[in-house]
């Protein structure tokens, strides 16, 4: 059984507001100096998804981790090797940048046929910058392939897999039959922490990179080129606002303040 993992390499959500910045003429995010990209957490619990199916399915299922995105995703596909997954690939190319969801599930969906014996790839329920949730749904499109998203829970057996998923008012449990793809939730736990051993050892695994051109895409076709969004304007809400508190020397007079400038701004 071949599994592969979608990871995609975010900036770190720790990162002080202070240190945030837009380039509000390209639309884009000006990473934060001194402060690492992270994988997002979303996709290290899809990891965790597919390294407990890998341990229940014996000695011959493989976990492939897939990351797009410049030579430091590396640092992503590594902690997911550490975790436990058997080979890397990344997908890495000028043509794919500034991509949406959709070029995105394109490009994945090119770099998993290009694997060829893929049964399962399991992402996660939105990447953690953006908050989109439409990768997941789109490759399993572009593959042809049956889908379930937002799991708590996954069981493989006999080429099929039981996926319970979250809904809005309780949980519901869907079989697929294999190949298929899948979005895991934060419900289905934290994802296993690599130990120094398995960090050491994730050094020497294969991480095997991928341009447009071995994928066979055309680079007119992916990236911003090849993007269905097109984003007017990115920016830092303001956020001011003024305080005012109430005078009075007791609770009541206080209310009885409050209430009067309430009325006067027309509020009640």
């Amino acid at each position: 059984m071949h599994l592969v993992v979608c990871a995609k390499q975010i900036p770190d959500p720790d990162t002080p507001p202070s240190a945030f910045k837009i380039d509000e003429a390209s639309n884009s995010v000006i990473p934060a100096p001194g402060i690492s990209p992270i994988l997002s957490q979303f996709d290290g619990i899809a990891a965790e998804a597919a390294l407990r199916i890998k341990e229940a399915g014996g000695d011959d299922a493989k976990v492939t981790v897939i990351s797009m995105g410049a030579d430091s995703a590396r640092a992503a596909i590594k902690q997911v090797l550490a975790m436990g997954a058997d080979e890397g690939v990344l997908l890495n190319d000028d043509a794919f940048e500034d991509g949406d969801s959709y070029t995105t599930a394109k490009v994945l969906a090119s770099a998993i046929r290009e694997l060829g014996d893929v049964d399962a790839v399991f992402c996660g329920r939105q990447a953690a910058d953006w908050d989109m949730g439409q990768v997941g749904l789109l490759l399993a499109e572009e593959l042809g392939w049956a889908s379930a998203i937002i799991a708590k829970d996954i069981s493989y057996a006999d080429g099929n897999v039981s996926v319970q998923r979250v809904l809005t008012d309780g949980f519901e449990t869907v079989q697929m039959a294999l190949p298929a793809v899948m979005t895991v939730s934060n419900e289905f736990g934290e994802p296993r922490y690599p130990k120094l051993p398995q960090i050491m050892a994730a050094a020497k695994k294969t991480v095997t990179q991928y341009s447009a051109a071995e994928l066979g895409l055309d680079a007119a076709d992916v990236g911003a080129s090849g993007s269905r969004l097109k984003i007017e304007k990115l920016f830092i809400p303001e956020t001011d606002s003024n305080v005012e508190f109430m005078g009075g020397d007791t609770p009541q007079e206080q209310a009885a303040a409050l209430v009067q400038r309430l009325q006067a701004d027309k509020l009640i």
